[in-house]
């Protein structure tokens, strides 16, 4: 995947992720507490600035009660 693939895909993702996160009632505060990290790395994958690894994808995914490919459905 070449960089601009990569980047639109993590901003794909992010999007993705904060509509989840928003339709499920959460916080990026909340969704932080819960997964035990900082508001800021959430406010950076939604962004598209880092990309999270497959474990925290699968936290999230518990914390929202989601199934892990929903986060992937964009």
């Amino acid at each position: 995947m070449d960089n601009s693939s990569e980047k639109a895909f993590l901003i794909a993702f992010g999007k993705n992720l904060r509509q989840i996160r928003t339709d499920k009632g959460f916080t990026q505060a909340q969704l932080a507490n819960d997964l035990g990290v900082e508001i800021s790395q959430i406010s950076r994958i939604e962004r598209g600035v880092i990309n999270t690894s497959i474990s925290n994808a699968n936290a999230i995914a518990k914390v929202l009660k989601v199934d892990l490919k929903e986060l992937f459905s964009f």
